[in-house]
């Protein structure tokens, strides 16, 4: 079926056809030149974007390598400092490793699990959180020093999962010296009873290298010194009744980023820092 329409009719259809169709060659021309001002644009934010990371990233770098040295510069020769890099990502870590940074300290087996093999290998990681007997076997192919041994258990598992792998695992007691009871740790009646016990005697795949204790949270330095004054004193008991021959029985870790100055002054040879390296810590992630 065809319709018939006025000449006049047609003539007014033949050229809203013609303008439509310049329309659509000028939209298409919009469009193209809209869409490349956009990709120039998004181009343009691109490299803004990777210039602003690139100098976040080079200051962040220049912040961490900073905030070691001016660690550093408070510590005594006998005193060495573990990053603890809990929660903060591989690439925080590697800006400390870039500024000489080798020791480091990790909370959870999982995490230390994913990062070990994402970082050079020359890394001594220190587990330092609460450390369950069934999660020993994830960690012990590489850790360097477990420092929160708390119980006869995890030291008889510590024991088992090193000979597995014929190494000599090196080990902390961890003292309870705060006021706080969710903290862990041995007494020193505890620590001395699985000391002389012929279990102990038995392990050969352990290694007593000294004692880390962490002190209460509070603003009371005294009560703070006092503490770790306690844990000096188990060191230097357990070292003359248990160790008094074994030069590898010397090491005693605490102090962390607001204590780390009284307890350099009471005697710690290794101290626990990382906000003070790494900045504060992001808990809701």
């Amino acid at each position: 079926m065809f319709l018939i329409f006025p000449q006049k009719t047609q003539l007014k259809t033949s050229n809203v056809y013609v303008q439509l169709k310049i329309y659509e060659s000028q939209k298409k021309r919009l469009t193209f030149v809209s869409l490349k001002r956009a990709f120039n644009d998004l181009h343009f934010l691109e490299n803004s974007w990777s210039k602003n990371v690139t100098f976040a990233k080079n200051i962040l770098m220049e912040d961490i390598a900073k905030n070691i040295a001016q660690i550093k510069l408070k510590l005594t020769d006998n005193v060495r400092l573990i990053a603890v890099s809990k929660l903060k990502p591989v690439s925080d870590i590697m800006l400390a490793y870039q500024a000489g940074q080798r020791l480091f300290g990790e909370n959870y087996v999982q995490e230390l699990s994913e990062k070990y093999p994402q970082l050079p290998t020359d890394i001594q990681w220190h587990y330092i959180g609460h450390l369950q007997s069934n999660k020993v076997k994830y960690i012990i192919p590489f850790v360097s020093c477990i420092e929160s041994i708390d119980s006869q258990k995890l030291l008889a598992e510590v024991n088992k999962q090193a000979e597995k792998h014929n190494r000599i695992q090196d080990c902390f007691l961890q003292f309870h010296i705060a006021q706080e009871e969710s903290k862990f740790g041995f007494d020193l009646q505890e620590a001395c009873k699985m000391l002389k016990s012929s279990d102990f005697q038995a392990y050969q795949h352990v290694r007593i290298c000294g004692v880390m204790g962490m002190a209460t949270f509070t603003d009371n330095k005294k009560q703070v010194r006092e503490e770790f004054k306690q844990l000096k004193s188990n060191f230097d008991y357990i070292k003359n009744t248990y160790f008094k021959d074994n030069e590898y029985f010397k090491e005693i870790s605490m102090g962390m980023s607001d204590d780390f100055e009284i307890a350099q002054q009471e005697g710690s040879t290794l101290v626990r820092i990382g906000s003070a390296v790494f900045g504060a810590r992001n808990y809701n992630k």
